[in-house]
């Protein structure tokens, strides 16, 4: 792939998105976006041949880096053969994908039902629950993200939810474990999940049992900040939902296909839930999929009754022959054992040794190729750098933090207080190491605006 600078190129690309492209979460009036020329492996670069490190995997969803020639070549082979079919025929890329995706799900989640995306598939196994249970009511977590749909947004719990926000979707949010800045005022890992058990507990006794039909919980919650659940927390909710007929749904949008050095990362908490929604690394986004894996018990519910839902493209041949060729790549050549050493070997260690030597880093955490930097003003305090939800002038320490990485061929994740360590499973040692020294010369900016 080229990489020959062509500025006028880029300029008209950029002119040309200015006068069209309306994007999301943006004030459209105050963003220049990058115009993009090319990708390859862990890296991109525009059309004035500066190259960045992707530390984001874009949306964390390039699981196994840019353009990968196997994923490539399946779709271009999908595309000469069969381009497109309806949901409602049987076709065999499609039944390889799913059975690929339903071996690796942890326990009876044998059924998938194909979505466009992570939004939509929240959005349709709650939907299943609800009428799994015949209940209204729906839990989850505050510092969450689960989609910008109708349902999802309103289960999200951070503040890209309040625009849309009616406090009428059955939506009831909860505090879970977060040690760091624990709501429960916790000084261990175990009394931090404990308290966070019985204050779930007394949450479902308050709104009432037997009005609940799912409690929705990311495995480990991405954008909210990457707080991997203490143990026995997982297996907790388990219990509860149990007790009370309540369907789990774990969330593994971001957390799987390898992210966290497991394909599922449910499978690092020993915890099988009763619907797991699923998009990002399944394919690593090269064609828009998402879906649901289905226990056993609730498919039942639609042996005999119809399944009010459904999508024009679910299941797409295009999306359905990435994912296979994807997962197949991913077990082919240890993707997910690569992720698993990078947070065991690399990015583990070397995140934890930049905390020493920077204030403003006020804690580390992760696993796999999932991680977070917490940024504070204040160690001791554990002041954020900046303020929750920060916007315009109070966001200046973190765009000034930002503004650093990409300025020196990194480009960073970052999200309130956070900047996450995001890079595709198959980043190299080398590769890391370049991340971690240019990520040690941002944290000095950071390191400015510490008292």
């Amino acid at each position: 792939m080229s990489t020959q600078p062509d500025p006028r190129l880029g300029a008209a690309v950029k002119a040309a998105d200015r006068a069209h492209v309306f994007h999301s979460w943006s004030a459209q009036g105050l963003i220049e976006p990058l115009a993009v020329a090319g990708a390859e492996g862990s890296y991109f670069w525009d059309h004035d041949g500066n190259r960045y490190l992707d530390f984001s995997s874009q949306l964390v969803n390039t699981n196994i880096g840019h353009q990968h020639p196997k994923v490539v070549a399946a779709i271009q082979e999908q595309a000469g053969r069969l381009c497109t079919i309806a949901p409602g025929f049987a076709v065999d890329v499609r039944s390889e994908a799913a059975r690929l995706i339903a071996e690796r799900t942890p326990g009876d989640l044998d059924k998938i039902f194909f979505t466009n995306g992570g939004a939509e598939a929240v959005e349709n196994a709650v939907r299943m629950a609800r009428l799994h249970t015949g209940r209204p009511k729906v839990l989850s977590a505050y510092r969450s993200y689960h989609g910008a749909t109708a349902a999802a947004i309103n289960l999200t719990g951070d503040p890209r939810r309040w625009p849309s926000d009616t406090a009428s979707a059955g939506v009831v949010h909860f505090w879970a474990p977060f040690l760091y800045r624990s709501p429960f005022h916790a000084e261990s890992e175990e009394q931090e999940c404990e308290r966070a058990l019985r204050h779930l507990e007394d949450t479902i006794a308050f709104e009432g049992p037997g009005t609940i039909a799912a409690i929705v919980l990311e495995t480990v919650p991405g954008t909210a900040g990457i707080m991997v659940p203490p143990p026995g927390y997982l297996p907790g909710v388990r219990e509860i939902c149990d007790r009370h007929g309540i369907v789990f749904v774990l969330d593994e949008v971001m957390a799987g296909f390898g992210r966290t050095g497991h394909w599922f990362a449910a499978d690092r908490f020993g915890v099988t839930p009763d619907l797991l929604t699923f998009a990002k690394g399944v394919n690593s986004g090269y064609v828009p999929l998402g879906g649901v894996a289905i226990s056993a018990e609730i498919a039942a519910t639609f042996d005999t009754r119809p399944y009010p839902g459904g999508l024009t493209y679910s299941g797409h041949p295009l999306a359905c022959a990435s994912a296979v060729a994807t997962i197949n790549a991913m077990a082919e050549e240890g993707i997910v054992e690569n992720a698993a050493h990078l947070g065991e070997r690399v990015l583990g260690p070397g995140l934890r040794e930049l905390a020493e030597r920077h204030r403003s880093v006020g804690e580390v955490r992760g696993l796999g190729a999932f991680w977070a930097l917490e940024l504070v003003k204040d160690r001791v305090t554990r002041e954020p750098l900046v303020p929750y939800n920060a916007s315009g002038e109070a966001n200046a320490p973190m765009a000034a933090f930002a503004a650093a990485c990409k300025k020196s061929g990194l480009w960073p994740f970052v999200n309130m207080n956070r900047t996450h360590v995001v890079p595709p499973c198959t980043l190299t040692e080398a590769e890391a190491a370049e991340g971690l020294a240019l990520l040690d010369a941002a944290l000095t900016v950071a390191d400015a605006h510490t008292v």
